[in-house]
């Protein structure tokens, strides 16, 4: 998925670290297999490929992981869409970009004709999903987060007490080190944050059964004709969020969670974002943009999980 992972961990039992490593990547492998957008014959190119009307049997790991997608994509309002691949392609993002720059109106209307969750037809009991005709499934901002939990699980399968696990930035904690305290992790920060020279104070979370994402600006965007394009495409609206926060960090049960909300709350912009995560009890963590520099918001429930 164009990205990279580690583990590190602690256990009272001789594990062999190279073994223990091969199984991860056997592991990840099989996620890679069925959700990468960057792989030709990936299940979810697939399926993406099929003729409208025709119906895909998935595998257990994509089954699972477009259960929650499509979950969060109706309590989110669409905010987050896992049929937004053609928008974010038009806007010149993703495995399949097309070029930068403001699509054409017909290219933006022909995209926005094959978005939109509601037109897959899902059947869960015979897991299987029907192509609607044209709609593009892409699993990339919740399938890594997902990635993290299924290390997870096998690490506890193979008996170790304590571990923290990365894929492409989310994270996920469990256990305590061998010197009995927690992981603790650094909050991500947004390229503004770095360069603030007032600096916010640094946020560390202790991860204990949690996981934590970060989503935001800081790697996708573009410039031209003086306008800043950001990767983050509402897919409401067909167009790149305006106000998006600078980061969203949230923490949740596992990272495919996290992850998912994280893209979503970063979607709904800076007004409608930390007004919905704060409502719905969301541990979120936005950092905003203005004149004066950066603003920070956090929910009540994230305040909760900051380290001592």
């Amino acid at each position: 998925m164009g990205t990279t992972w580690s583990v590190q961990y602690t256990s009272p039992s001789r594990i062999d670290p190279h073994a223990l490593h091969d199984a991860i990547q056997v592991r990840l492998d099989e996620l890679v297999a069925q959700m990468s957008t960057w792989e030709a014959d990936a299940d979810i190119m697939r399926f993406n490929r099929c003729a409208a009307g025709e119906w895909f049997v998935l595998r257990d790991d994509m089954l699972q992981v477009l259960t929650a997608a499509l979950d969060i994509a109706s309590r989110s309002d669409g905010a987050f869409d896992p049929t937004v691949s053609p928008l974010v392609a038009a806007w010149g993002f993703g495995a399949h970009a097309h070029g930068r720059g403001r699509p054409t109106p017909a290219a933006l209307v022909e995209a926005r004709s094959r978005v939109g969750w509601q037109h897959l037809r899902f059947d869960a009991a015979q897991r299987r999903v029907r192509q609607p005709g044209g709609v593009m499934l892409d699993l990339s901002a919740i399938a890594k987060g997902y990635g993290v939990d299924v290390v997870a699980d096998l690490l506890r399968r193979r008996g170790i007490d304590a571990g923290l696990i990365e894929v492409g930035g989310e994270l996920y904690g469990y256990g305590r080190k061998a010197d009995g305290q927690p992981w603790r992790v650094l909050v991500e920060s947004s390229p503004d944050e770095e360069a603030d020279s007032e600096g916010l104070e640094p946020r560390v979370l202790a991860l204990e059964g949690m996981a934590v994402a970060t989503s935001g600006d800081r790697w996708h965007a573009y410039a031209q004709d003086g306008h800043r394009y950001s990767h983050t495409i509402d897919p409401r609206s067909g167009e790149p969020v305006t106000d998006a926060a600078a980061a969203v960090t949230v923490i949740a049960a596992d990272a495919m969670h996290a992850d998912a909300w994280a893209t979503a709350l970063t979607v709904m912009g800076t007004e409608e974002g930390p007004a919905f995560a704060a409502h719905h009890g969301l541990a979120a963590r936005f950092l905003h943009r203005t004149g004066e520099g950066l603003r920070e918001t956090m929910t009540p429930a994230f305040e909760q999980h900051l380290a001592a």
